[in-house]
């Protein structure tokens, strides 16, 4: 087992359309903030919601731009190929060339709820924050978490996204977490997938990591790894409360978390 290390897996770039900075520049800070394994994965392509993500047509240049970075920088930081692609539970949305790209890794992650009128409600979008006023908040938790479930059923992706995102507005249910959350994390677990602590939770009304810490004290008890995310949309994002983020893992009782290279994962000390 190799050394200490401080991994980021989750950072996005310009052609996301909502990020600022230069992928130079966050390589720059990532180096300068003492991360040692940095991964973009920005929002990948796909037949919807075009304006929150890269079209498919700027494919081959994100990854060459990313490929030279990492040829530049290569004995300064290793840095990583990866996409951050929504699970759709309509599949025609997703992408078969992201889906098969070759990259070090996939994040996946829900940001829509397919409603029973076949409409798709983004829910951590604050332009629909309306919704959550218009149905019981414990079957609106339960519709997201079925959602993960069936995502990490698909077997198509290697670390799952912003775990609890649904909170993020702070709509938080009645039942117990653990109890609406614990079939998703037992597919995750079959599924072989990684839990990334996504520090962007700190940044928005909820002021908590995603996932919290009652919901990691589950996963480190059923065993399932982690891996470490700024989800930087700016420079200055980049390693996000990064102390903070890994003592709360190191409170639960983790020692290890994940990086990857070309799918494959790599247990490192943190």
């Amino acid at each position: 087992m190799s050394s200490k290390q401080r991994v980021d897996l989750h950072n996005h770039t310009t052609l996301c359309n909502h990020a600022n900075g230069t992928t130079e520049e966050y390589v720059k800070r990532a180096i300068e903030v003492g991360i040692d394994t940095f991964g973009f994965a920005d929002h990948a392509p796909m037949n919807f919601d075009p304006k929150y993500r890269m079209d498919i047509s700027q494919k081959e240049f994100y990854e060459n731009d990313i490929k030279f970075l990492q040829e530049k920088y290569k004995s300064k930081i290793e840095i990583l190929l990866a996409y951050e692609v929504d699970f759709m539970q309509n599949k025609t949305l997703m992408l078969d060339e992201i889906l098969n790209a070759k990259v070090d890794y996939l994040i996946g992650s829900v940001h829509f709820i397919q409603e029973k009128n076949s409409e798709l409600w983004g829910f951590d979008n604050p332009e629909f924050i309306g919704k959550y006023k218009e149905k019981n908040i414990d079957d609106i938790w339960a519709d997201y978490f079925s959602v993960i479930e069936e995502m990490a059923k698909s077997k198509l992706f290697d670390v799952v996204g912003h775990f609890d995102l649904i909170k993020v507005f702070k709509y938080l249910p009645n039942k117990d977490i653990k109890l609406l959350a614990k079939k998703a994390m037992s597919e995750i677990k079959k599924a072989n997938m990684v839990l990334e602590i996504n520090a962007a939770g700190l940044r928005k009304p909820i002021n908590e990591t995603y996932p919290s810490k009652e919901l990691l004290e589950l996963a480190y008890e059923m065993n399932i790894p982690i891996t470490f995310s700024s989800d930087a949309h700016e420079i200055e994002q980049i390693g996000f409360k990064y102390d903070e983020v890994s003592s709360l893992a190191k409170n639960i009782g983790y020692t290890t978390c994940i990086k990857f290279k070309n799918r494959e994962k790599i247990v490192v000390n943190f």
